[in-house]
């Protein structure tokens, strides 16, 4: 079974962007998104270049509905 890739946490602001998220603040850190027609918020903290580890990553995912396989799609990774 493959494993999780390795995020950054403006990595993942950006798949969420490209899956319709809007940023609606950030405070500090970290950067809070809505989607407009699931209305689910998501925050994601964005520290420097550090990945995010994997039960915050498995978080989100669970949060915006995305498989692995999705990730590695929108990031543009195999």
């Amino acid at each position: 079974m493959p494993r999780k890739p390795v995020v950054t946490g403006r990595q993942m602001v950006g798949v969420l962007l490209r899956l319709g998220f809007e940023v609606r603040r950030q405070r500090g850190s970290h950067v809070r998104l809505k989607h407009p027609d699931t209305r689910v918020d998501i925050t994601v903290p964005v520290h420097a270049n550090h990945p995010l580890s994997h039960d915050v990553l498995a978080s989100i995912m669970a949060d915006a509905g995305l498989t692995d396989d999705d990730l590695r799609r929108l990031l543009g990774r195999r």
